[in-house]
C-alpha cells in the first residue's frame, strides 16, 4: 500500500424531511424564519462526521446494520452523491457495482447491455467487442444473452453485472453485496476474480453482511453504527466486536 486515494474528512450527508404546511399558509408566511429553522432541523442524517482513508491497493471492508450508512458511503465515493458537509477526495477511476441492474436498459438484450455498460465504464466499443466473448462465457448466461434483461432474475442480473466489471481494468472497485447473489459456483468464481484484482493491486471497497467474505478478502474494516464510524481496524477484530454487539 502507498498513499491514500480515498479520503473522507468530517463528512456528513443528510436529506431534508419535508412536511406539509398544516397550520395554514398565512401563519407559515408570517412565521417564515421559525418555519425555515424547523425545516432545517427536520432532516434524515445518513452519515455524521465520518473520517477515514483508503490506501492504494487496499481492500477496505465496510460493515454495519441495514440503514447504518454503508451504501451512502459507496455512493459518495462513486460521485453519485455529494456531501452535505465535509469533503470526500477520490484519486483514480471508479468502477462501481452498487446495485443490481443499475445502468442496465430493460429493453436491451444482455449482449447489448454489455456494450452499453462497457462504454459507460470507460471502455471503447472496440475494447468491448474484444472482450465480449469472454464476458459472455464468464456469465454462463448462454442463450439468455439474446433476450431483453427485463426477463432476467436477480441472480442473472448479478451474473451480468459482475461479468462486465470482471473484464474491466479497474483502479478503484466498489462492491455492494454482489457476492450474496447467485449460486455457490458463481459466488466462488466472483471471489476468485476479486482475489485476482487484489493481486494486481486494484483498490477495492467492499460492503457485505457476509462476515466470512469480509474477513477473507479485506485488509482493514470499518464498522458504521448509527450513521457514524464506530471502529476501524483489522478485519477479525472489528468483525468480532460487531458480531458481539448484535448478539
Amino acid at each position: 500500500m502507498t498513499g491514500p486515494i480515498i479520503v473522507f474528512e468530517t463528512l456528513s450527508k443528510w436529506y431534508p424531511l419535508y412536511q406539509p404546511v398544516t397550520a395554514g399558509l398565512k401563519r407559515f408566511l408570517f412565521g417564515f424564519p421559525a418555519a425555515m429553522r424547523s425545516l432545517r432541523l427536520n432532516r434524515f442524517e445518513a452519515l455524521r462526521d465520518v473520517s477515514f482513508s483508503v490506501y492504494s491497493g487496499e481492500t477496505f471492508g465496510i460493515i454495519g446494520l441495514n440503514g447504518a450508512g454503508k451504501s451512502t458511503t459507496l455512493g459518495l465515493i462513486a460521485g453519485v452523491l455529494s456531501p452535505s458537509r465535509g469533503s470526500v477526495k477520490v484519486t483514480g477511476r471508479v468502477s462501481p457495482l452498487l446495485e443490481l441492474g443499475s445502468g442496465f436498459h430493460q429493453e436491451l438484450t444482455g449482449a447489448e447491455n454489455i456494450e452499453l455498460n462497457g462504454v459507460l465504464m470507460g471502455l471503447s466499443r472496440r475494447q468491448v467487442a474484444e472482450r465480449l466473448k469472454s464476458i459472455i462465457e464468464f456469465s454462463e448466461l448462454g442463450d439468455y444473452m439474446h433476450q431483453p434483461i427485463r426477463t432476467y432474475s436477480s441472480g442473472m442480473l448479478a451474473r451480468l453485472g459482475f461479468s462486465i466489471v470482471a473484464h474491466l481494468d479497474p483502479q478503484i472497485l466498489l462492491i455492494d453485496e454482489i457476492l450474496a447473489v447467485g449460486d455457490l459456483s458463481f459466488q466462488k468464481k466472483c471471489t476468485q476474480r476479486l482475489d485476482h484484482f487484489k493481486k494486481k493491486g486494484v483498490t477495492m471497497v467492499f460492503v457485505s453482511h457476509a462476515m466470512e467474505d469480509v474477513t477473507g478478502l479485506c485488509d482493514r474494516v470499518m464498522w458504521i453504527e448509527d450513521h457514524t464510524v464506530r471502529m476501524i481496524g483489522p478485519p477479525q477484530k472489528v468483525v468480532e466486536a460487531y458480531v458481539g454487539s448484535i448478539h
